[in-house]
């Protein structure tokens, strides 16, 4: 698979893995360590994380695997993300979950972040969610002086709007170079609010959370659930896939404006499928059965 350019001088894998839940797979460090060697074998170098994945243990269970192999860390790029403060009991101060996006914060998750995935620097780094309260000339100082010190390389967002996009983007010395969105044939929300059409004006290239739904076009039970299931099982007998998981990663790379998956998965053979689905063609009236399916009408 080739890699997708999000700067002149910045790239990362056509698909990329996602630490979410990576506690729950069970994995030793050693065991952790040989998973991500393996993902790295099919061409798969970004991996994703956030400061609160797993109460804030994801990115220590990361770090500690590289650290058994440090030639690693020249071969892959880290995606991390700050801004939400969890109720957790690591901060019994804390009386309410919220966001916090003051340079102090910001500062500190990074460096959180450096010091539990055991590295030298931040490949790129995520505002994770859009706050009611932002300042955003403390944000621009934070990116500022952490590209600076060389602890970040490059910036971006996750769950924004347009507007939020542009209004951050007006403060930056270096511009914001992706968004990470939850897209899926079951949540067609960023192409409904503006955000796709943001993307190919602008040229960003987003990454797309749960592209699977989180199993909901897997396992269906609601009605949306079952009518897209079926729709996705015809097309897969059509092009002869092996599994809808393949149509599901297929439907999303087709889009033009260059949709970037985030798997979640501890299963190298769902990896393996979804890295043949790179392979995998669907027509333009395919792909468009399936946007139908999840609106459950047809197009005006």
């Amino acid at each position: 698979m080739e890699n997708v350019k999000l700067t002149e001088d910045f790239e990362i894998s056509r698909l990329v893995h996602g630490h979410w839940r990576s506690l729950d797979w069970g994995f030793s460090d050693q065991e952790l360590l040989k998973f991500t060697e393996q993902i790295i074998e099919l061409d798969i170098t970004s991996f994703d994380h956030a400061d609160i994945y797993g109460n804030y243990e994801c990115e220590k269970q990361f770090g500690k695997a590289l650290a058994l192999n440090k030639k690693l860390r020249d071969r892959i790029q880290i995606i991390s993300k700050c801004g939400i403060k969890l109720i957790s009991d690591k901060f019994p101060e804390r009386k309410v979950a919220h966001y916090d996006y003051s340079y102090e914060h910001i500062i500190k998750s990074a460096e959180n972040s450096l010091k539990n995935l055991k590295t030298d620097y931040i490949d790129l780094f995520l505002l994770h969610r859009p706050s009611p309260f932002f300042n955003p000339e403390e944000v621009a100082k934070a990116f500022s002086d952490l590209q600076k010190s060389g602890k970040v390389l490059h910036f971006g967002v996750s769950n924004f709007t347009t507007q939020q996009f542009k209004m951050l983007s007006n403060y930056v010395d270096k511009p914001l170079i992706t968004n990470q969105v939850e897209l899926s044939p079951y949540c067609l929300e960023h192409f409904e609010n503006g955000n796709i059409d943001f993307f190919l004006e602008q040229k960003i290239k987003p990454m797309a959370w749960s592209p699977l739904a989180g199993g909901k076009l897997i396992k269906p039970t609601t009605k949306k659930e079952k009518r897209l299931h079926d729709c996705l099982l015809k097309i897969a007998n059509e092009i002869d896939a092996d599994h809808i998981e393949s149509v599901i990663y297929s439907w999303l790379l087709k889009h033009p404006c260059t949709i970037i998956p985030v798997m979640g998965t501890g299963k190298i053979s769902r990896i393996k499928t979804a890295v043949q689905s790179s392979y995998t063609e669907l027509s333009l009236e395919q792909w468009m059965e399936i946007y139908i399916a999840s609106k459950g009408e047809r197009l005006p």
